[in-house]
């Protein structure tokens, strides 16, 4: 059983997602143009031929309760597809104990996800990093361990060591390293840098690398120019840590999703694909 362990749906019209929806705005990932459509679960599942099950990643909705009711209602109408969610939750909030009981009354939450990072120019926009200093996020993050919850942790190399020093006092929560650390600076200094400082994630057992979301800073992207993220994920974290996601549709900007998968498995050696493809996410989202 193949597992997506990184993608999203949406439905227009049963959900309000402010980003996907403003005209005209360059993101750091691209054009949202051609995504700014529904993108239901009928249509990845022709689009992930080979895979039978996955997990849906919370994507900025303006309600994350409204987003995981509506992807709990997609899970529920298609018993014949194993869907796990990771759902949005303010670890920050004073009441998030609250939102996090509500949370969990849906079946198919495995975690949350809140970003600390995106890219350079956003974040100094937006101001996510500053969770990394805010108490209340550690706090937050390790209470999730205590409920058997997971976290989705996506990031830039600049701020690993801020978040390894949080990580270290939530030891027990386990973290899914979006994205394979958003390595946004694609030039061999820039990937020698970050394969340095991934050792600050990958030295910490309670993290989990994904191989997702790699044409983000890289639209163009070729096998080759794939090989160095992948093969330095692989040697840090091992296959028995590592796990495929697409990213679709967002990854969809910039090739198909075949294109991505034979790509991946022409990295990935032989005898760690049963591992990436399949039994570390099925262990980390506890997946049949």
């Amino acid at each position: 059983m193949r597992i997506d362990a990184h993608h999203h749906l949406w439905d227009l019209a049963a959900v309000h997602y402010p980003w996907l929806m403003a005209r005209g705005v360059t993101r750091f990932f691209g054009d949202p143009g051609p995504i700014q459509r529904d993108y239901l679960l009928e249509e990845f599942r022709r689009d992930a031929a080979g895979f039978d099950a996955s997990v849906h990643i919370q994507v900025g909705a303006a309600d994350g309760w409204a987003e995981a009711q509506w992807v709990q209602a997609v899970a529920d109408a298609a018993p014949d597809w194993p869907l796990a969610q990771v759902a949005f939750c303010d670890l920050t909030d004073q009441a998030h104990e609250d939102h996090l009981d509500r949370l969990q009354t849906l079946p198919s939450v495995r975690g949350v996800r809140q970003i600390v990072g995106r890219a350079p120019d956003e974040d100094a926009a937006t101001g996510t990093n500053a969770l990394l200093d805010d108490p209340a996020f550690a706090v937050g993050l390790r209470t999730l361990g205590t409920r058997g919850l997971s976290f989705d942790l996506q990031l830039i190399p600049e701020l690993y060591a801020g978040m390894a020093r949080v990580l270290d006092r939530a030891p027990d929560t386990p973290v899914a390293l979006c994205h394979a650390g958003s390595p946004h600076d694609r030039s061999p200094a820039g990937l020698r840098a970050w394969a340095d400082q991934l050792r600050l994630l990958s030295d910490r057992p309670q993290v989990t690398c994904k191989l997702s979301g790699l044409g983000m800073f890289d639209h163009a992207w070729t096998r080759d120019s794939l090989r160095p993220v992948i093969e330095t994920c692989l040697d840090q974290f091992g296959p028995d840590r590592c796990m495929f996601g697409s990213n679709f549709p967002v990854d969809s900007l910039y090739s198909d999703y075949a294109a991505i998968v034979t790509a991946q498995e022409a990295i990935v050696p032989q005898t760690a694909q049963t591992a990436v493809f399949q039994d570390t996410a099925a262990r980390f989202y506890a997946l049949p």
